[in-house]
C-alpha cells in the first residue's frame, strides 16, 4: 500500500512539476486526494515520515553554526514574533468565532491561544525544502530564516514539556557524557570514507540522537538536531548531510502525504483554514517589521519574512496534544492540517519569484532599512579584481587556482558562506562574503574593471537568477556557468550565459590534458 501512495505522489509531483510548481506541491495534493478516495493513514507511512523529519533535523544541524543563534536578531526576532503574534491571533480566532458562533462552537479565550500558539510556527519541513531548492540555506537570510526555525523548535519542546508535565530524567544528565564521546565519534565518521558507509553513518548517528534523548523523556527531534549541531564543526560534516539529502528527500514525501491523509475536512473547515490563512500576510509583515528595527538590510528582511511566512508541522504536535487533553476539538485539528497545506502551497509558489519581486519593489522595501547596519550588512569591496569566481567549493576553488596562476592576473572569490570565506581569507586567498542574487551587493560592488564572472554554482536556476542580476546592475562583461547536464547547456545560453562548461565533459578533457602533459614530461 505504501508503495501504491509513493507512487502517486510521484505522479502528482511530477505533474505539478511540468507546470512549473514545486513538487511538494503536488505531495501535498496527493494526500488529500487519496483520502478523499477513501484511503487512510498507515503506520508504515507515518513511520517514514518520521523518519524523514528526523533526518532532515539532523542534515539541519550538519549546517547549522550555533552562534548563529546567539545574534540579536535571531532570538530576539523569534521571541518577539511569537509574543506578538499570538497576542494578535488570539484576538482574532476569538473574534471571528463570536461572529460565526453557529459554524464555531464553544471556543474559549484559551483554546483560541492555543491555536494562534499552534499557527506562531514556521514550518521547518518547508523552509528547508524551499531554501535547498534554490541553494540559498547558507545565504544570510538563510541562516537568519533557520535560525528563527531552531528557536521555534525549542519553544515548541518547552510547550510540551510544560503541557504534559513529562519533565527530562535524572538520566538526562548523562547526555553530557557525549561531549567527552566526541572524539570517538569522529572516528568513526572519518573511517567510514566517501561510499556507502557513510550516509548508514549518519542514518545511524541521527536515529541514535532520537532514540537516546526519547530514552531520557526529551523530544527525540531535538536529540538528532542536536547530534547534527555537534557533528556540523566535522571536516567531512558538508559531504555527510548531501550523502544523506536523497534519502532525506524520499522520506519526507511520507511526511506532506500524511498531511492529506490526516483527516478530510467539510465544507465548515475548509472556510474557517481560508480565513486563517489570511493570517499569513500579517505574520509576514511582523517578521518584516521586527527584523527591519533589529537593523537588518530590507532585502534580507523581505526574503526572509516571505519564506517564514506559513504554518509548521509543529502546529499539528501541539493541536494534537491540545486534543488529547481535552482541551481543544478534534475538528481544530483538521482544520490546522488544511490551513498548514495551504500556507506550503502559497510560500513553494511565492518564493520562487521572491528575488524578482524584490527588484520589482526594492525602492519601497529599502525605505524601513534603518541608516546604521549590522556588521555582517555591510557591503564588501573588491580591489582591482578582473576576474570573479562565485562559488567557493571544489569546482569554484580549482578554477579560482587555475587562474592565480596565471601572471598580473587579479583573481577574487565570492561565497555566501561566512564560515568558509573566513577560512579561504585565513589561507591567503581574495575572497569576499556575498549573496550573488542580490542585485543591491551587484550596485555597490565595484565590477567595472572584471572582465569575467564565473558561476561555479550547483544550480542552474541560481546561474541564471545571477546573470539577470547582473545585467540589471550593468555589468557588460563576460559571464560562465557550469552544467551538469547537456540539456542544461542550451538552456543557459538562451538565458544569457556567454558560455557554459559542461561538469563532466570539460572534467573528462582536462584529466586527459593533464595526463598527456605528464606522460610527454616523463618521455622527455
Amino acid at each position: 500500500m505504501e508503495y501504491a501512495f509513493l507512487l502517486f505522489a510521484f505522479v502528482c509531483g511530477l505533474t505539478v512539476k511540468l507546470i512549473g510548481i514545486p513538487p511538494l506541491v503536488g505531495y501535498l495534493v496527493a494526500g488529500f486526494l487519496l483520502n478523499f478516495s477513501g484511503y487512510t493513514l498507515t503506520g508504515d507511512l507515518t513511520k517514514i515520515a518520521n523518519l524523514g523529519i528526523t533526518i532532515m533535523l539532523f542534515t539541519i544541524g550538519l549546517k547549522l553554526n550555533v552562534r548563529d543563534l546567539s545574534k540579536r536578531e535571531v532570538w530576539a526576532g523569534s521571541i518577539s514574533h511569537t509574543l506578538i503574534w499570538v497576542g494578535i491571533v488570539t484576538c482574532g480566532v476569538y473574534g471571528i468565532a463570536a461572529v460565526a458562533s453557529q459554524y464555531i462552537e464553544g471556543l474559549t479565550w484559551q483554546s483560541a491561544t492555543l491555536i494562534a500558539f499552534a499557527l506562531s510556527f514556521s514550518s521547518t519541513v518547508c523552509v528547508i525544502k524551499v531554501l535547498e531548492e534554490s541553494g540559498e540555506s547558507k545565504t544570510r537570510h538563510g541562516r537568519l530564516a533557520i535560525g528563527i526555525l531552531v528557536m521555534q523548535d525549542v519553544f515548541a519542546v518547552i510547550f510540551l514539556v510544560a503541557a504534559t508535565g513529562k519533565l527530562p530524567s535524572v538520566w538526562a544528565l548523562g547526555l553530557l557524557a557525549l561531549i567527552p564521546a566526541m572524539p570517538l565519534i569522529n572516528r568513526v565518521i572519518n573511517k567510514s570514507g566517501h561510499g556507502e558507509l557513510l550516509p548508514l553513518t549518519g542514518f545511524i548517528l541521527a536515529l541514535g540522537g532520537y532514540h537516546l534523548f526519547e530514552l531520557v523523556n526529551i523530544k527525540g527531534d531535538l536529540g538528532a538536531l542536536i547530534f547534527g549541531i555537534m557533528l556540523a564543526q566535522h571536516e567531512k560534516a558538508s559531504e555527510l548531510a548531501k550523502s544523506l539529502l536523497s534519502f532525506k528527500d524520499l522520506f519526507l514525501i511520507g511526511f506532506f502525504l500524511t498531511i492529506g491523509l490526516t483527516a478530510l475536512p467539510d465544507f465548515n473547515m475548509i472556510i474557517i483554514a481560508l480565513v486563517f490563512c489570511l493570517f499569513i500576510p500579517i505574520k509576514a509583515a511582523l517578521f518584516f517589521g521586527l527584523f527591519t528595527s533589529l537593523r537588518l538590510r530590507g532585502r534580507t528582511s523581505y526574503l526572509s519574512s516571505l519564506v517564514l511566512s506559513n504554518f509548521s508541522e509543529f502546529g499539528l504536535i501541539v493541536g494534537a496534544l491540545a486534543v488529547s487533553l481535552g482541551l481543544l476539538a478534534e475538528s481544530w485539528l483538521v482544520v490546522i492540517a488544511l490551513s498548514l497545506s495551504v500556507s506550503f502551497v502559497i510560500t513553494s509558489v511565492l518564493y520562487r519569484t521572491s528575488h524578482s519581486q524584490y527588484h520589482k519593489y526594492k525602492d519601497t522595501i529599502k525605505r524601513y532599512e534603518k541608516n546604521r547596519r549590522l556588521k555582517e550588512d555591510i557591503y564588501p569591496t573588491l580591489h582591482k579584481a578582473e576576474f570573479l569566481v562565485l562559488g567557493m567549493g571544489r569546482v569554484g576553488q580549482g578554477a579560482f587556482n587555475a587562474l592565480s596562476k596565471l601572471a598580473d592576473v587579479s583573481v577574487w572569490g565570492m561565497d555566501a558562506d561566512r564560515v568558509k570565506v573566513k577560512q579561504l581569507a585565513s589561507e591567503g586567498l581574495n575572497v569576499i562574503c556575498g549573496d550573488g542574487e542580490d542585485v543591491d551587493l551587484w550596485d555597490n560592488l565595484e565590477i567595472k574593471n572584471v572582465h569575467l564572472i564565473l558561476l561555479a554554482l550547483p544550480s542552474i536556476q541560481d546561474a541564471i537568477n545571477i546573470t539577470r542580476q547582473l545585467r540589471n546592475a550593468g555589468y557588460t562583461g563576460k559571464v560562465a556557468a557550469i552544467a551538469r547536464y547537456e540539456d542544461e547547456v542550451n538552456y543557459l545560453l538562451e538565458q544569457g550565459v556567454d558560455k557554459v562548461f559542461n561538469f563532466f565533459t570539460e572534467a573528462g578533457l582536462g584529466f586527459a590534458e593533464e595526463s598527456l602533459a605528464y606522460a610527454n614530461t616523463q618521455q622527455e
